[in-house]
């Protein structure tokens, strides 16, 4: 059996800049990161690896002289008015860096508009060795398990797949049932996390949640043995977990990423 793939999101420690992320990863004992090219909000704090050129040097030379790979690059949102041609500079940035996969959000009411420009992005993707995998998240438009997989299938592309976030499996209502039935070559990755409590009513909560107060595996409500016996076995895992409370009270991102890891073998080795 390989060695599980475990990928440190850039949301799990997105103060750092990422030759600092990718240090962190491999003092951590981590195999891959994730880096976010795009930020996922005009207030994100970012690092504009797209358009610094040192930075990305400094980056490439961090990831070679620790071993780390890439394993997605982040985060393009198909909008009704998105030219899909507009995103290869970012694409082609992704490559450089050797990721194989790239995370995309649904942001448009049209899922008619919003498959086709999937289609166009998987099509573009392609000839860069990306993967593109619609993330399903409540408050977008792509906004569950299901939804994400008809978009994906619609499309029709091979190198298309879904992205389940436990996070947003457990706030989008999203069942395992539903899980066991998409075609295990749709599932390439994985975000893992932890949530407390039962989801709100409120989506302005749960998406406050999902940006500031996830748990760390093991340390919520969630059924993330339930989720990962329903994924494909020894799916590489990205440990997407913004703790913002740990942050202010001083825990460094080396201990957070390290507590994320830890929580995370600790929740497989009792599957």
């Amino acid at each position: 059996m390989s060695e599980r793939i475990f990928s440190l999101a850039s949301l799990t420690v997105l103060e750092l800049s990422p030759p600092d992320m990718v240090e962190v990863a491999a003092r951590a004992g981590y195999s891959h990161v994730g880096l976010r090219l795009v930020p996922a909000t005009p207030e994100e704090h970012h690092f504009a690896l797209v358009a610094d050129q040192e930075l990305r040097r400094q980056t490439l030379a961090r990831l070679r002289d620790t071993g780390i790979r890439v394993l997605d690059v982040e985060i393009l949102r198909l909008k009704p008015e998105t030219v899909v041609a507009d995103f290869e500079k970012i694409l082609a940035v992704g490559a450089e860096f050797g990721a194989s996969e790239l995370l995309v959000a649904g942001n448009d009411p049209d899922e008619r508009r919003l498959t086709q420009h999937f289609a166009e992005l998987c099509d573009l993707a392609a000839a860069y060795g990306l993967h593109p995998n619609l993330e399903f998240m409540p408050w977008t438009d792509a906004r569950n398990l299901q939804q994400a997989t008809r978009i994906v299938e619609n499309a029709g592309c091979e190198n298309g797949g879904v992205l389940v976030d436990a996070f947003h499996f457990d706030r989008s209502g999203s069942r395992l049932e539903e899980l066991v039935k998409v075609v295990p070559s749709r599932l390439r990755y994985a975000q893992l996390c932890d949530v407390a409590g039962p989801r709100p009513a409120d989506m302005a909560e749960i998406l406050r949640q999902a940006r500031n107060e996830r748990r760390f595996p093991g340390d919520g409500d969630c059924d993330l043995p339930g989720l990962l016996r329903g994924l494909p076995a020894d799916i590489p895992l990205s440990l997407e977990i913004p703790t913002v409370q740990l942050l202010e009270q001083g825990v460094s991102g080396l201990d957070r990423a390290q507590m994320a890891l830890d929580k995370s073998r600790e929740l497989l080795a009792r599957l």
